[in-house]
């Protein structure tokens, strides 16, 4: 085989100029040009999360082999001039014959021994096998309604970024081939967190692993030596830093190219390079809630739960007795405190899928603007937690009194099965989704005011919008009810458990005063 399409020198990573537009550009000039390009135009969030890592283990180990021992200041420099372009060329340079897309031995990120392994040279899948999207094998069909015995051609620039997102996103499971089942990937089930600056230089900058983090043995996929089948059939083993995690090879493929067209249509697959992950070195862009077992929970896309609802998990807690935030935001702090911009907010996306059983259940790309107070002050950081955390606590109140109501609108309602029922009713209906947008509303007010050191007023602000997002979200169940008498009956018996609910967040006759006003047209006669 002839070598084939160089990932430094063909275009295949999407970027947004400063002028709009959108275009293809290869690894070099994503790297060299940093600077000219305002972000990765990729739209399938798992791919995104994925190029960034390969950019960011590329860039990691140009200045670790290239330019020695650096720190935050030269960050600082960096982010101030530029990527370092000489460190960049030499480091490409020197690993130019490892990223050859197509190479007879050595095919980047690809395993070649399964062209020749006796487990795999007469197999071969559609190449959907490695879009996570995509209709294969036993996947429920959604929009691609191709067949595996005929699978719609994919270009290479397409199949590679989807390589990457199943190397990092793909769930466990069974494999049948070289191993039965395997690993998951690093992010599985993962909503992963990635600060954004104002050019993709200054995101790449902002999310680098530190120098100390590195170590001789942690080396992206493309300097290891190419995996055997010995290699795929091995044990797991932990990663031994970002580079092996960003680039872990978590199944075998191997693209096959088809003459000279520029398109593919199938892949070699078998298991991978198994990773075993260690409780004590979790992933850098992944945030973890602790549960009551005091075990960590990595946060996921859950249906209709908006990423705001989980900030407890992004900001410091000290000692991590509930929260474990990601590291990289800390190192994105770290380059602010450099750069002296300490007022400057964090631009975070979270981005990721999250799945069951190995099917692709939803996938997201959020952003938020984090005040960068809470990533280095502790008080405001727990302030900002508890407020946070305040909202679900009155919420899970709200949903008991809510169900009660339904449920005594229905024939027996002490009845297990009817309680069940309301509650389904109720988690179908509108009261959840009106009751969190009112209180997202005023979230950014909330975290202006704790970063100014408003603390009595944010406290006091914050309590009457849950108040007039409670009372929404009774309106609106109320109305989804009707006018029937048994709903009339209904409301006049729970009404006073609402009112009780909400009696904590009443903290001055003025909120008293707006809940009497704003619910007056609710209280039955």
């Amino acid at each position: 085989m002839t070598p084939t399409f160089n990932l430094q020198d063909e275009p295949w990573i999407p970027v947004r100029t400063k002028a709009g537009e959108v275009m293809n550009v290869s690894l070099r000039d994503a790297l060299l040009k940093a600077a000219d390009y305002v972000a990765l135009a990729e739209t399938s969030p798992p791919n995104l999360i994925a190029m960034h890592r390969v950019l960011l283990a590329v860039l990691h180990r140009s200045l670790v082999t290239q330019h020695g021992k650096w720190n935050d200041q030269d960050r600082a420099s960096w982010f101030r001039e530029g990527l370092p372009q000489v460190e960049i060329r030499a480091y490409l340079d020197k690993w130019r014959e490892r990223f050859w897309l197509f190479h007879p031995t050595d095919p980047f990120m690809q395993v070649a021994a399964l062209e020749v392994a006796e487990e795999t040279r007469e197999k071969q899948k559609a190449w959907l096998q490695i879009e996570l999207e995509g209709a294969c094998g036993n996947t429920p069909v959604v929009f691609n309604h191709a067949m595996d015995e005929r699978p719609a051609a994919a270009t290479f620039a397409v199949a590679l970024r989807n390589m990457l997102g199943f190397f990092q996103f793909t769930p466990g499971g069974l494999v049948k081939t070289v191993r039965s089942s395997d690993k998951a990937g690093p992010l599985v089930n993962t909503a992963a967190v990635l600060p954004i600056g104002r050019s993709l230089a200054e995101t790449l900058l902002l999310a680098l692993h530190p120098y100390e983090n590195q170590s001789p043995g942690d080396l992206p996929s493309w300097e290891r030596p190419m995996p055997t089948i010995m290699t795929l059939s091995a044990e797991p083993t932990l990663a031994s830093g970002p580079n092996d995690r960003y680039t872990r090879l978590s199944r075998a493929v191997l693209l096959l190219k088809e003459g000279d067209l520029q398109k593919l249509h199938w892949i070699r697959f078998a298991a991978g390079i198994a990773l075993e992950e260690d409780p004590n070195a979790p992933d850098p862009m992944a945030c973890y809630r602790i549960n009551k077992d005091g075990k960590a929970i990595r946060v996921t896309y859950r249906e209709g739960r908006a990423m705001w609802r989980d900030l407890p998990s992004l900001v410091p807690d000290p000692g991590h007795a509930t929260d474990i935030p990601p590291a990289v935001l800390g190192w994105a702090a770290n380059l602010l405190g450099a750069l002296g911009e300490w007022e400057s907010p964090v631009e975070v996306i979270t981005a990721g899928l999250a799945s069951k059983e190995a099917k692709l259940l939803r996938w997201r790309a959020e952003r938020i603007e984090l005040p960068q107070a809470f990533l280095r002050q502790s008080d405001a950081a727990s302030f900002l937690r508890m407020q946070v955390r305040y909202v679900e606590e009155v919420h899970e109140g709200l949903r008991n009194v809510l169900a009660d109501m339904i449920a005594q609108t229905m024939p027996d309602p002490k009845h297990k099965d009817t309680r069940t029922r309301a509650r389904d009713i109720l988690s179908n209906g509108p009261a959840s989704a009106v009751y969190f947008s009112a209180a997202e509303r005023a979230l950014p007010l909330l975290m202006r005011q704790i970063v100014k050191g408003e603390i009595e007023e944010a406290d006091l602000a914050w309590k009457a919008t849950l108040v007039e997002a409670a009372n929404q979200a009774w309106k609106a169940t109320r109305k989804s009810l009707g006018d029937s008498p048994a709903v009339l009956r209904a409301d006049a018996r729970v009404w006073p458990r609402f009112r009780v609910l909400l009696k904590p967040l009443m903290t001055n006759v003025t909120l008293a005063a707006t809940l009497a006003t704003s619910t007056t047209e609710e209280v039955p006669v």
